[in-house]
């Protein structure tokens, strides 16, 4: 063969390829409702509405549903059943034991008891092979476990919090002020394990996890035993732990929440009122999108839904610092700092936002950093946080 016909074949070649591969995208980016691009029934995006359940749309050729929730329901659970047991120091008058929060967090030992209160039954989250610790920090990789042994040492701390229920919180002495517990530095303990959890293990999983990384996920073949993609089970999973709901927010105004949410749900709809109705169609648009293999689209919806998670978070520590301001009484401010702090630890998961744990840490010891921490608050403290927060998430 000679030279310029080699050469001929290979320019040839390169253009086949070039060619394929524009085909291709020009597929992934425009589904139609004629021209199927995935292994689904394609859905049309027009056939969404904001009250459609979860479930109802997403079938395979057999017309079977293919969405599996436990995963992200049962951590849910396990994330209420954990809640609930911190609570018990005040609403039992209980010393909690803190190798059995441990125990909860990473689910060993069958640490888990009914709660009728919930729904929840211990016995399904106890035979699960899911857990908490597991994915708290997840997107760290190494620096997770330095996550897990924080929430660790904070049940230790909460464990020892609780012996201490007859006693009236006062500057270096733990006590309960109002129906709050609080240690000798005047933080309620409590608070900080709930809001660290909300970001360390929900939104960390939810947003940078499953709806990050988890989106390059194959989307062409089923898991074995199962009838979903890996893409499919992965956005399934992250509404499954944002909600237990079919819909997440239905009915919801912003002076009512139309469904009960609990954790990042909650404070999405309490404190992101400009958009906390758009998550739930970006869920489903989103998830109709994999149907169709349109991956652009599916994208674009979970950056959308990733963004105003984030600004939730941002918008709750602010709104809690600013509650310690308008607070009139020790137990209002003590309660208001503690969700602040929680809050403003978890930011340092919000990666949209290019938030880091140096910029988490250092507003932290700006506010609490002294001996005396919540005694030693001033407006010029909090004044300094919230403005640092409101800058870095362009508020």
């Amino acid at each position: 063969m000679s030279q310029r016909i080699r050469n001929f074949s290979i320019i040839m070649a390169i253009a086949g390829l070039l060619g394929i591969q524009s085909c291709k995208k020009d597929t992934e980016k425009t589904p139609t409702n004629n021209i199927p691009t995935g292994i689904r029934p394609t859905i049309d995006y027009n056939k969404l509405t904001a009250s459609t359940p979860y479930k109802s749309l997403f079938l395979n050729n057999e017309g079977d549903s293919i969405v599996d929730l436990s995963a992200g329901n049962t951590r849910y659970k396990m994330f209420q059943a954990l809640n609930y047991y911190l609570g018990a120091a005040v609403r039992d008058s209980k010393a909690l034991d803190s190798m059995l929060m441990r125990s909860q967090y990473a689910n060993s030992g069958s640490p888990f008891v009914d709660i009728t209160s919930l729904n929840i039954v211990g016995s399904g989250l106890n035979t699960s092979t899911f857990q908490l610790r597991n994915i708290t920090a997840f997107s760290e990789n190494k620096e997770a476990e330095i996550a897990r042994k924080r929430i660790d040492l904070l049940f230790g701390e909460m464990a020892l919090l609780s012996t201490h229920i007859n006693d009236t919180a006062a500057k270096g002495k733990a006590g309960k002020t109002g129906t709050y517990l609080a240690d000798a530095r005047g933080i309620e303990v409590a608070q900080i394990i709930q809001k660290s959890l909300i970001g360390s293990a929900q939104l960390d999983y939810i947003s940078n996890v499953l709806l990050g990384a988890g989106l390059d996920a194959n989307n062409q073949t089923i898991v074995s035993g199962k009838k979903y993609t890996q893409l499919e089970q992965n956005w399934d999973e992250a509404y499954g732990f944002l909600t237990l709901n079919s819909v997440f927010l239905l009915n919801s105004t912003d002076a009512t929440k139309g469904t009960p949410e609990s954790f990042l749900g909650s404070y999405i709809w309490e404190f992101n009122k400009a958009a906390y109705a758009k998550i739930y169609p970006a869920f489903l648009k989103g998830r109709a999108a994999i149907a169709n293999n349109d991956i652009p689209e599916m994208k674009s919806q979970a950056l959308f839904i990733r963004t105003e998670m984030e600004k939730a978070i941002a918008l709750s520590a602010i709104g809690y610092l600013n509650k310690w301001k308008s607070g009139t009484t020790d137990a209002a401010r003590m309660h208001a700092i503690a969700e602040g702090l929680g809050f403003i630890y978890s930011i340092r998961y919000c990666n949209i936002n290019g938030v880091n744990a140096q910029f988490s840490d250092a507003i932290l010891l700006g506010l609490v950093g002294s001996p005396d921490g919540y005694w030693d608050l001033t407006n010029t403290k909090i004044n300094a946080a919230i403005d640092a927060i409101t800058l870095k998430f362009k508020l």
